[in-house]
């Protein structure tokens, strides 16, 4: 749940979750629409899949894997979850490289390549691995990370406070600062884009992403006017943001009135319920598009969203 999310998002739905889920065959067990909806809002939905695959595969294996090799085999985990499962919970020497760990060795070697290159990024996994502990792989590679969190900082390193500044190539040639080498930000792109709110006694038109959709797959979403053509958008109810990655998307969201209309092909659309609506996974952007909706108590007076019969 941690991995792209930060620790207060993520404490409330981790409570909920293990309280529903309290050991890997309960996971394992899950129903997949079941799962997601306990997911909804966290984003990045893949994590939960691959949560519930490695449960499945620890049923299969009869327990968590000890050694690295099975950690990191597990559905959805990569070398720095592997590293730190197999150092801290069962004292294995592996080095644990994350953003701060990588800014610590790029400092201490004086690392002068561009940090997300593969080639530097390989290179300052073996420096890593070469500067581990490997007698308290645990305490080394909470203290490295930690470095890289309160001390080694991206902006404004504190140096005079290091524990490595006595053997440190960066600040010896006086490079602390400009390390490491970052190419040029990311350009941000901005869209405009609609969402279209449709209800009738008491129902909400909703339609799902496909099991074999690239993103989201499973999901429930609110239309776009593409898909719903013969829409003549009406009052305009609010609007908000949501960003994703260089990405920042402005949405707005319609009431819509409209004559006859038919669900395009290939897509799967139902009339949900308003009370239903938290029992099924919803995408990050409709949960907002509803919550600004519940906050100016739409759903329940029924203004400026009318009730419409296709």
């Amino acid at each position: 749940m941690l991995q792209q999310t930060r620790v207060a998002a993520v404490i409330p739905y981790y409570d909920r979750f293990v309280e529903r889920y309290p050991t890997y065959d309960a996971l394992a067990a899950a129903e997949e629409q079941e799962l997601l909806g306990m997911w909804a809002g966290l984003g990045y939905y893949s994590r939960a899949r691959n949560l519930q695959a490695a449960a499945r595969e620890m049923v299969r294996l009869g327990g968590f894997p000890r050694e690295y090799a099975a950690i990191r085999a597990l559905p959805g985990v990569g070398e720095y979850t592997a590293a730190a499962v197999s150092s801290i919970a069962f004292g294995l020497p592996h080095a644990v490289v994350d953003g701060n760990v990588l800014r610590v060795m790029a400092r201490f070697g004086a690392e002068g390549g561009e940090i997300t290159a593969a080639a530097t990024k390989n290179r300052l996994r073996e420096a890593a691995d070469a500067f581990l502990d490997a007698a308290e792989p645990s305490r080394h590679n909470q203290a490295v990370m930690e470095l890289g969190a309160t001390v080694c900082t991206p902006k404004d390193p504190q140096c005079g406070r290091c524990p490595l500044e006595p053997w440190c190539e960066g600040r010896a040639r006086g490079l602390a600062r400009e390390l490491p080498v970052k190419s040029s930000k990311t350009v941000i792109r901005r869209v405009e884009r609609s969402l279209l709110v449709v209800m009738r006694n008491g129902h909400i038109l909703l339609w799902q992403r496909p099991p074999d959709a690239a993103i989201l797959s499973g999901f429930w979403e609110l239309p776009e006017p593409h898909q719903l053509p013969k829409a003549k958008p009406g009052v305009a109810l609010h609007r908000f943001k949501h960003s994703i990655t260089n990405h920042i998307y402005q949405f707005e969201v319609f009431s819509v009135s409209a004559g006859r209309w038919s669900p395009p092909e290939g897509e799967a659309w139902r009339w949900v319920p308003v009370a239903g609506l938290a029992e099924i996974p919803l995408s990050t952007t409709a949960r907002k598009a509803l919550a600004g909706l519940a906050q100016g108590n739409l759903f329940q007076s029924g203004t400026g969203v009318p009730s419409v019969n296709f």
